[in-house]
């Protein structure tokens, strides 16, 4: 097989692809983290837990609104 033929024969290859999968895997972490926290707070019932769990959820979502909007921008970028 031609070495210079192949990301373009893996059907999962797409150009950009690594950051969109280092997003996918980062927000899934967090989102597990966040899982953990809620977890924490149902077994110990401390308040902290749920704080916590809450700051993570709440940062996961504005880091994902910010990585869209670039995106986004860079999509223009490359229209105009």
């Amino acid at each position: 097989m031609n070495a210079a033929r192949l990301p373009g024969w893996l059907p999962w290859h797409r150009p950009g692809e690594p950051a969109m999968m280092l997003f996918r895997v980062v927000v899934a972490l967090l989102m597990l983290a966040a899982i953990l926290c809620f977890a924490m707070y149902i077994g110990t019932g401390q308040a902290q837990w749920r704080q916590r769990g809450l700051v993570v959820v709440k940062w996961t979502v504005l880091a994902g609104l910010g990585f869209f909007a670039v995106l986004i921008l860079d999509r223009l970028a490359r229209s105009l």
